[in-house]
């Protein structure tokens, strides 16, 4: 008799019960903690997921889900008394939020409003007015969009300590790099949305003699206007990086990226956390303006209908 004759082979699902399940009961048997921390997150998911079955709940369902990372965060914290310095507690960091508020304000202003917002918006002008020239000129569509991405290739590492060192250690070097960041993503998203208008359409005002600036503002900027809000959109996430990073390398007394810095090397972890706070809270809102600004641009459009 065959050794598979003797032992006859399990079904599928029961060795995996033996391999997998088996041992995870006996770990949550012998680590209450754990146990607790998958309970409260089961089942969280679970009123999650009747929530998500309802269209209108959307919102409700998104701050459900942050809610429950924080008490996890907090219970995972507490319960296996994780050092301060490795990681503090949602509620420590509230706590430092609200006492550094004025500081953190000042950080905010210099750090997004100079840096990252004045950046952004020259950067992203001036790419769209590059692309227009790029549009009417074949000699820059040849040369200037192969150097564009060669420059968007650069790490920001290398690029920011010079652009501190050519403008200073104020907010115009921080402003400079948020330029270069958002200059060429802008510009290659609007070159492309310039030539997405169709070619009937185009040869249709040629047949209505059309100038090609009234080809530009009358068709093509508005078929551009998809492509041009996805560099827009990339480009809000990339300049509140910008300005922290560039920071790093030369700052007045004030800034999230010097805060940061400092407070890492003080082991103020719970002030480092409140900056990245601040930080999160912006670029969404920022990202989100966008957002909703492309939404009401391009009503037309097949991809906001729904």
């Amino acid at each position: 008799m065959s050794v598979a004759e003797t032992f006859p082979r399990l079904p599928l699902r029961a060795d995996l019960a033996a391999l997998v399940v088996l041992p995870l009961l006996g770990w949550l048997v012998s680590d209450w903690r754990l146990a607790l921390i998958l309970g409260v997150w089961l089942g969280a998911w679970a009123f999650n997921a009747e929530l998500a079955k309802r269209s209108n709940q959307g919102l409700i369902v998104a701050a459900i889900f942050g809610i429950t990372l924080l008490v996890l965060w907090e219970m995972t914290v507490r319960l296996y008394d994780v050092s301060f310095v490795i990681l503090p507690t949602p509620t420590d960091i509230a706590v430092k939020f609200a006492a550094s508020t004025d500081i953190l304000w000042r950080d905010f202003v210099q750090t997004f409003v100079k840096g990252a917002l004045s950046g952004y918006v020259i950067g992203c002008v001036a790419a769209i007015l590059m692309a227009i020239a790029v549009d009417r000129s074949p000699f820059l569509q040849a040369g200037l969009l192969p150097v564009g991405n060669f420059m968007a290739a650069l790490p920001i590492i290398g690029t920011a300590p010079i652009l501190v060192m050519w403008f200073g250690f104020g907010w115009q070097s921080k402003a400079a790099v948020v330029v270069v960041m958002v200059f060429f993503p802008v510009l290659v998203n609007a070159v492309q949305g310039l030539n997405a208008a169709d070619k009937m359409q185009r040869d249709l005002m040629h047949t209505y003699a059309a100038s090609y600036w009234q080809g530009l503002f009358k068709l093509r900027l508005s078929s551009a206007m998809p492509f041009i809000f996805n560099g827009l959109k990339i480009a809000s996430t990339l300049a509140l990086i910008g300005a922290i990073v560039a920071e790093f390398f030369g700052s007045p007394t004030v800034g999230m990226g010097f805060r940061i810095s400092v407070s890492v090397g003080q082991l103020q972890l719970d002030m480092v956390w409140a900056e990245i706070t601040v930080a999160a809270l912006a670029g969404s809102a920022f990202y989100g303006a966008v957002a909703y600004t492309e939404k009401r641009v391009t009503f037309w459009h097949p991809s906001q209908r729904g």
